[in-house]
Protein backbone atom coordinates (compact mmCIF):
# COMPACT_ATOMS: atom_id res chain seq x y z
CA UNK A 1 0.00 0.00 0.00
CA UNK A 2 1.40 3.39 -1.04
CA UNK A 3 1.61 6.03 1.68
CA UNK A 4 0.40 9.48 0.66
CA UNK A 5 1.21 12.89 2.07
CA UNK A 6 -1.36 15.17 3.69
CA UNK A 7 -1.21 17.39 0.60
CA UNK A 8 -1.91 14.40 -1.67
CA UNK A 9 -4.73 13.31 0.62
CA UNK A 10 -6.27 16.78 0.55
CA UNK A 11 -6.12 16.85 -3.24
CA UNK A 12 -7.66 13.38 -3.47
CA UNK A 13 -10.46 14.30 -1.11
CA UNK A 14 -11.18 17.51 -3.00
CA UNK A 15 -11.51 15.57 -6.23
CA UNK A 16 -13.76 13.01 -4.55
CA UNK A 17 -15.99 15.82 -3.33
CA UNK A 18 -16.22 17.32 -6.81
CA UNK A 19 -13.87 20.24 -6.10
CA UNK A 20 -11.93 22.12 -8.72
CA UNK A 21 -8.56 20.49 -9.42
CA UNK A 22 -5.61 22.86 -9.62
CA UNK A 23 -2.70 22.04 -11.89
CA UNK A 24 0.85 22.91 -10.94
CA UNK A 25 1.46 25.07 -14.01
CA UNK A 26 2.36 28.73 -13.80
CA UNK A 27 -0.46 30.86 -15.17
CA UNK A 28 0.68 31.96 -18.62
CA UNK A 29 4.20 32.15 -17.20
CA UNK A 30 3.72 35.78 -16.18
CA UNK A 31 2.22 38.01 -13.52
CA UNK A 32 -0.51 40.62 -13.75
CA UNK A 33 0.67 44.22 -14.11
CA UNK A 34 -0.49 46.82 -11.61
CA UNK A 35 -3.96 48.23 -12.24
CA UNK A 36 -3.59 50.97 -9.63
CA UNK A 37 -4.44 54.21 -11.47
CA UNK A 38 -3.53 57.50 -9.77
CA UNK A 39 -4.01 55.92 -6.35
CA UNK A 40 -7.28 54.17 -7.23
CA UNK A 41 -7.18 50.37 -7.23
CA UNK A 42 -9.09 49.12 -10.25
CA UNK A 43 -9.93 45.47 -9.73
CA UNK A 44 -12.33 42.87 -11.01
CA UNK A 45 -15.16 40.73 -9.68
CA UNK A 46 -14.17 37.33 -11.07
CA UNK A 47 -17.87 36.72 -11.82
CA UNK A 48 -17.08 38.74 -14.96
CA UNK A 49 -15.36 35.57 -16.22
CA UNK A 50 -18.08 33.17 -15.07
CA UNK A 51 -17.84 31.39 -18.44
CA UNK A 52 -14.38 30.10 -17.45
CA UNK A 53 -13.04 27.72 -14.83
CA UNK A 54 -10.91 29.13 -12.00
CA UNK A 55 -7.50 28.84 -13.62
CA UNK A 56 -8.78 30.12 -16.96
CA UNK A 57 -10.31 33.09 -15.12
CA UNK A 58 -6.88 33.81 -13.63
CA UNK A 59 -5.40 33.66 -17.14
CA UNK A 60 -8.00 36.16 -18.34
CA UNK A 61 -7.42 38.55 -15.43
CA UNK A 62 -3.68 38.52 -16.09
CA UNK A 63 -4.23 39.02 -19.82
CA UNK A 64 -6.47 42.07 -19.45
CA UNK A 65 -3.98 43.63 -17.03
CA UNK A 66 -5.69 43.68 -13.63
CA UNK A 67 -3.92 42.78 -10.39
CA UNK A 68 -6.75 42.95 -7.84
CA UNK A 69 -9.64 40.50 -7.62
CA UNK A 70 -12.82 39.87 -5.67
CA UNK A 71 -13.17 36.11 -6.03
CA UNK A 72 -16.64 34.77 -6.82
CA UNK A 73 -17.44 31.59 -4.90
CA UNK A 74 -18.68 29.97 -8.11
CA UNK A 75 -15.09 29.78 -9.32
CA UNK A 76 -14.30 27.33 -6.51
CA UNK A 77 -17.56 25.52 -5.82
CA UNK A 78 -18.68 22.65 -8.09
CA UNK A 79 -21.36 23.99 -10.42
CA UNK A 80 -23.48 20.84 -10.36
CA UNK A 81 -23.99 20.77 -6.59
CA UNK A 82 -27.09 22.29 -4.98
CA UNK A 83 -28.78 22.27 -1.60
CA UNK A 84 -27.61 19.62 0.84
CA UNK A 85 -24.90 18.35 -1.54
CA UNK A 86 -23.35 21.81 -1.79
CA UNK A 87 -23.60 22.27 1.98
CA UNK A 88 -21.73 18.99 2.47
CA UNK A 89 -19.03 20.08 0.01
CA UNK A 90 -18.55 23.37 1.85
CA UNK A 91 -18.24 21.68 5.23
CA UNK A 92 -16.10 18.73 4.11
CA UNK A 93 -13.63 20.32 1.69
CA UNK A 94 -10.26 20.78 3.42
CA UNK A 95 -9.09 24.35 3.94
CA UNK A 96 -5.88 23.41 2.14
CA UNK A 97 -7.96 23.52 -1.05
CA UNK A 98 -8.63 27.22 -0.47
CA UNK A 99 -5.04 27.87 0.56
CA UNK A 100 -3.95 26.42 -2.78
CA UNK A 101 -6.46 28.63 -4.63
CA UNK A 102 -5.10 31.68 -2.81
CA UNK A 103 -1.57 30.69 -3.78
CA UNK A 104 -2.62 30.45 -7.44
CA UNK A 105 -3.82 34.05 -7.33
CA UNK A 106 -0.71 35.23 -5.50
CA UNK A 107 1.61 33.43 -7.92
CA UNK A 108 -0.15 35.24 -10.78
CA UNK A 109 0.45 38.61 -9.09
CA UNK A 110 -3.23 39.06 -8.23
CA UNK A 111 -4.18 40.56 -4.85
CA UNK A 112 -7.35 39.15 -3.30
CA UNK A 113 -9.50 42.07 -2.12
CA UNK A 114 -12.41 39.88 -0.96
CA UNK A 115 -14.04 36.47 -1.18
CA UNK A 116 -17.60 36.65 -2.49
CA UNK A 117 -19.50 34.09 -0.34
CA UNK A 118 -23.20 34.82 -0.05
CA UNK A 119 -25.00 34.28 3.26
CA UNK A 120 -28.62 33.25 2.81
CA UNK A 121 -31.33 32.42 5.33
CA UNK A 122 -31.36 28.71 4.55
CA UNK A 123 -27.69 28.28 5.54
CA UNK A 124 -26.73 26.55 8.78
CA UNK A 125 -24.48 28.28 11.31
CA UNK A 126 -21.71 25.83 10.45
CA UNK A 127 -22.04 26.73 6.76
CA UNK A 128 -21.90 30.43 7.58
CA UNK A 129 -18.82 30.07 9.76
CA UNK A 130 -17.13 27.94 7.12
CA UNK A 131 -17.22 30.94 4.80
CA UNK A 132 -15.01 32.86 7.23
CA UNK A 133 -12.56 29.98 7.43
CA UNK A 134 -12.47 29.77 3.63
CA UNK A 135 -11.77 33.50 3.32
CA UNK A 136 -8.91 33.33 5.80
CA UNK A 137 -7.46 30.29 4.05
CA UNK A 138 -7.61 32.17 0.75
CA UNK A 139 -5.69 35.03 2.34
CA UNK A 140 -8.27 37.81 2.68
CA UNK A 141 -9.92 39.56 5.62
CA UNK A 142 -13.00 40.67 3.67
CA UNK A 143 -16.10 38.78 2.55
CA UNK A 144 -18.69 40.21 0.18
CA UNK A 145 -22.16 38.73 0.28
CA UNK A 146 -25.50 38.84 -1.48
CA UNK A 147 -27.45 38.36 1.71
CA UNK A 148 -30.68 39.19 3.51
CA UNK A 149 -30.91 42.18 5.87
CA UNK A 150 -32.49 39.88 8.45
CA UNK A 151 -29.23 37.87 8.43
CA UNK A 152 -27.01 40.76 9.56
CA UNK A 153 -27.00 39.98 13.30
CA UNK A 154 -26.50 36.28 12.68
CA UNK A 155 -23.55 36.85 10.35
CA UNK A 156 -22.12 39.52 12.65
CA UNK A 157 -21.43 37.07 15.49
CA UNK A 158 -19.05 35.15 13.22
CA UNK A 159 -17.57 38.33 11.75
CA UNK A 160 -16.68 39.47 15.28
CA UNK A 161 -15.31 36.05 16.20
CA UNK A 162 -13.03 35.87 13.16
CA UNK A 163 -12.40 39.64 12.86
CA UNK A 164 -13.37 39.73 9.19
CA UNK A 165 -15.39 42.48 7.56
CA UNK A 166 -18.50 41.50 5.60
CA UNK A 167 -19.64 43.79 2.80
CA UNK A 168 -23.36 43.34 2.14
CA UNK A 169 -24.18 43.61 -1.57
CA UNK A 170 -27.10 45.57 -3.01
CA UNK A 171 -29.33 44.82 -6.00
CA UNK A 172 -32.10 46.86 -7.63
CA UNK A 173 -34.87 44.57 -6.39
CA UNK A 174 -37.78 46.96 -6.73
CA UNK A 175 -38.44 46.95 -2.99
CA UNK A 176 -38.61 43.17 -2.60
CA UNK A 177 -38.83 42.18 1.07
CA UNK A 178 -35.66 41.29 2.99
CA UNK A 179 -33.24 42.24 0.20
CA UNK A 180 -30.67 45.05 0.01
CA UNK A 181 -32.03 47.74 -2.31
CA UNK A 182 -30.35 50.88 -0.99
CA UNK A 183 -29.51 53.16 1.96
CA UNK A 184 -32.47 52.14 4.12
CA UNK A 185 -31.55 48.45 4.21
CA UNK A 186 -27.84 49.18 4.71
CA UNK A 187 -28.62 51.52 7.61
CA UNK A 188 -30.92 49.01 9.30
CA UNK A 189 -28.37 46.20 9.04
CA UNK A 190 -25.48 48.27 10.35
CA UNK A 191 -27.53 49.78 13.18
CA UNK A 192 -27.98 46.41 14.86
CA UNK A 193 -24.49 45.06 14.21
CA UNK A 194 -20.82 45.72 14.93
CA UNK A 195 -18.51 47.69 12.59
CA UNK A 196 -17.60 44.37 10.97
CA UNK A 197 -20.88 44.53 9.03
CA UNK A 198 -20.10 46.78 6.08
CA UNK A 199 -21.12 47.52 2.50
CA UNK A 200 -20.18 46.13 -0.89
CA UNK A 201 -21.71 48.91 -2.98
CA UNK A 202 -22.72 48.06 -6.53
CA UNK A 203 -22.95 51.53 -8.07
CA UNK A 204 -24.85 50.31 -11.16
CA UNK A 205 -27.55 48.59 -9.12
CA UNK A 206 -27.63 51.60 -6.77
CA UNK A 207 -28.39 53.94 -9.69
CA UNK A 208 -30.97 51.55 -11.16
CA UNK A 209 -32.74 51.63 -7.78
CA UNK A 210 -32.83 55.45 -7.96
CA UNK A 211 -29.97 56.43 -5.64
CA UNK A 212 -26.84 58.60 -5.98
CA UNK A 213 -23.60 56.65 -5.40
CA UNK A 214 -21.36 59.73 -5.30
CA UNK A 215 -23.29 61.24 -2.41
CA UNK A 216 -23.57 57.90 -0.62
CA UNK A 217 -19.86 57.07 -0.91
CA UNK A 218 -18.97 60.56 0.34
CA UNK A 219 -21.02 59.97 3.50
CA UNK A 220 -20.34 56.28 4.14
CA UNK A 221 -16.89 55.55 2.69
CA UNK A 222 -15.64 54.32 6.06
CA UNK A 223 -18.09 51.37 5.91
CA UNK A 224 -17.61 50.48 2.23
CA UNK A 225 -15.15 47.62 1.67
CA UNK A 226 -15.44 47.26 -2.12
CA UNK A 227 -17.30 48.76 -5.06
CA UNK A 228 -18.80 46.95 -8.03
CA UNK A 229 -18.45 49.09 -11.13
CA UNK A 230 -21.07 48.64 -13.84
CA UNK A 231 -23.32 50.95 -15.88
CA UNK A 232 -27.12 50.88 -15.69
CA UNK A 233 -29.85 53.40 -16.42
CA UNK A 234 -31.27 55.40 -13.54
CA UNK A 235 -34.41 54.50 -11.66
CA UNK A 236 -35.63 51.58 -13.77
CA UNK A 237 -35.11 49.00 -11.05
CA UNK A 238 -34.94 45.34 -12.14
CA UNK A 239 -35.84 46.39 -15.71
CA UNK A 240 -32.71 48.51 -16.13
CA UNK A 241 -30.25 46.80 -18.52
CA UNK A 242 -26.53 46.59 -17.81
CA UNK A 243 -24.74 48.63 -20.47
CA UNK A 244 -21.24 49.39 -21.70
CA UNK A 245 -19.38 51.86 -19.51
CA UNK A 246 -20.32 55.44 -20.38
CA UNK A 247 -23.61 54.60 -22.10
CA UNK A 248 -25.94 54.31 -19.11
CA UNK A 249 -26.78 56.64 -16.25
CA UNK A 250 -24.21 55.55 -13.67
CA UNK A 251 -21.66 58.26 -12.75
CA UNK A 252 -18.65 55.95 -13.07
CA UNK A 253 -16.20 58.76 -13.84
CA UNK A 254 -17.46 60.86 -10.93
CA UNK A 255 -17.17 57.93 -8.52
CA UNK A 256 -13.61 57.16 -9.60
CA UNK A 257 -12.65 60.83 -9.41
CA UNK A 258 -14.10 60.94 -5.87
CA UNK A 259 -11.91 57.99 -4.84
CA UNK A 260 -8.89 59.70 -6.38
CA UNK A 261 -9.58 63.14 -4.89
CA UNK A 262 -10.40 61.95 -1.37
CA UNK A 263 -7.85 59.12 -1.41
CA UNK A 264 -10.46 56.54 -0.37
CA UNK A 265 -8.77 53.14 -0.32
CA UNK A 266 -11.75 51.24 -1.70
CA UNK A 267 -11.15 48.71 -4.51
CA UNK A 268 -13.24 49.59 -7.58
CA UNK A 269 -14.05 46.20 -9.08
CA UNK A 270 -15.25 45.96 -12.67
CA UNK A 271 -18.17 43.54 -12.96
CA UNK A 272 -18.98 42.67 -16.57
CA UNK A 273 -22.62 41.73 -17.15
CA UNK A 274 -23.34 43.27 -20.56
CA UNK A 275 -25.55 40.80 -22.40
CA UNK A 276 -24.14 39.66 -25.72
CA UNK A 277 -20.66 41.15 -25.28
CA UNK A 278 -17.77 38.69 -24.78
CA UNK A 279 -16.28 39.01 -21.31
CA UNK A 280 -12.70 39.57 -22.45
CA UNK A 281 -13.71 42.36 -24.82
CA UNK A 282 -16.00 43.96 -22.25
CA UNK A 283 -13.51 43.92 -19.39
CA UNK A 284 -10.75 45.38 -21.58
CA UNK A 285 -13.06 48.20 -22.69
CA UNK A 286 -14.18 48.82 -19.11
CA UNK A 287 -10.61 48.96 -17.82
CA UNK A 288 -9.64 51.45 -20.52
CA UNK A 289 -12.69 53.57 -19.64
CA UNK A 290 -11.62 53.63 -15.98
CA UNK A 291 -8.08 54.64 -16.89
CA UNK A 292 -9.34 57.51 -19.03
CA UNK A 293 -11.79 58.58 -16.32
CA UNK A 294 -8.87 58.91 -13.89
CA UNK A 295 -6.49 60.65 -16.30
Amino acid sequence: MKLISRREFGTSLSLTLGAVAFSARTVLGKKAPSSMVHGVQIGIQSYSFRDRAFEQAIDAIVEVGINSCELWQGHLEPKDLKGEALRKWRLDTPLSFFEEAGKKLKDAGIQLSAYNYSFRKEMTDAEIEQGFLMAKALGTHVITASSNPSMAKRVDQFAQKHKLKVGMHNHAQGGRADEYDGPKEFAAAMAEASPYICINLDIGHFVAAGFDPVDYISKHHDRIVTLHIKDRKKGLGPESPTLKFGTGGTPIKEVLQLLKREKYKIPANIEHEVEGQPAMEGVKESLEYCKQALA
